[in-house]
């Protein structure tokens, strides 16, 4: 996207959301509903594109679009619920003493459009139609979706059926946008009109928009998931009435789609000792048996060697 085109995008959001926020909820829950109801429609050649762009299978694609449709009707549950509002009324007190006090009432509201930066391993349970775009969307917060370069297609298939489901509930133009580019994403955090963002990603680019938004003339939050190493401790007990056992299931959990879930172990902590040499000898084993997988794009493989690289420098 061009620096106009950025500044478009922000823009119908802002112009957006005051009629956007000013929506009863049960307004919203149908919107919200309306996009899972367009996600669970896309047929069997959006599956096969998914899998195209990622490498991921059929299985895992179906279920994580399942996963992405019911996040949407849960939003949507908790719309109709009422509590979010967190509404709370304080009457005025004026014959208190040493002082009285006045009437004081609270209540949560929509901080504002939010920038949304989509994950690379969840093409679509974390992105453009995933958790932060429906928690922004249930609080009355129009959205500005930066597309990850690595499932664009994707991304345009779902931010169609999000558009789709916009006009048939009769939300307000710019509810919902959609920009692409690895250029866009400072632009975007530095708009004026961005209240809030939310990113899941690598440490590195996370902390990069983090001091962009502290950085701001009106600071704003950054609600970032950015990487993890998930330390696995494992005990003298648990080595001695399991090691192989663990050593297998270990195994397969680091490989997990080819190590590519930010749930994947990345670091081992156990006491020397002949029960956890014997585990190691029993993982690297298995380890080498695991198959050979296809990663999600040029980018990770790239990141996973450099990684390797690191190691054995």
């Amino acid at each position: 996207a061009t620096p106009a085109e950025v500044n478009a995008a922000a823009e119908a959001a802002a112009a957006a959301y005051p009629a956007y926020r000013a929506l009863p909820a049960a307004c919203r829950a149908v919107f919200l509903e309306a996009i899972a109801a367009e996600l669970d429609a896309l047929g069997d050649d959006f599956v096969a594109l998914v899998g195209r762009e990622t490498a991921l299978p059929a299985a895992r694609i179906q279920g994580e679009r399942g996963r992405t449709s019911n996040q949407m009707r849960l939003f949507a549950q908790v719309l109709r619920r009422g509590d979010f509002h967190g509404a709370r009324i304080d009457r005025a007190l004026p014959d208190r003493q040493p002082l009285p006090r006045v009437d004081l009432r609270q209540c949560r509201i929509g901080v504002g459009p939010v920038a949304v930066f989509g994950a690379s391993n969840f093409p679509l349970a974390f992105s453009t139609a995933g958790g932060d775009t429906a928690a922004a969307l249930a609080a009355g917060c129009p959205v500005v979706f930066k597309a990850h370069s690595g499932h664009m297609a994707t991304a345009a298939c779902v931010a169609d059926a999000i558009l789709r489901a916009a006009e048939k509930t009769g939300m307000p133009a710019g509810v919902f946008n959609m920009i692409y580019g690895n250029g866009v994403g400072e632009a975007l955090v530095k708009h004026p009109a961005i209240q809030a963002v939310g990113f899941t990603g690598s440490l590195k680019g996370g902390r990069a928009l983090c001091d962009m938004a502290a950085a701001r003339p009106q600071p704003i939050p950054v609600f970032a998931e950015m990487s993890s190493i998930n330390p696995v401790l494992l005990l003298p007990e648990a080595l001695r009435q399991r090691g192989e056992q663990i050593a297998r299931e270990l195994s397969a959990s680091v490989t997990l789609g080819c190590g590519q879930f930010c749930t994947n172990p990345g670091l081992i902590v156990g006491l020397r000792s002949a029960e956890f040499s014997a585990f190691l000898t029993a993982f690297a084993a298995a380890m080498a048996d695991q198959g050979p997988q296809t990663m999600l794009n040029a980018g990770t493989l790239r990141s996973y060697e450099q990684g390797i690289a690191a190691l054995h420098a």
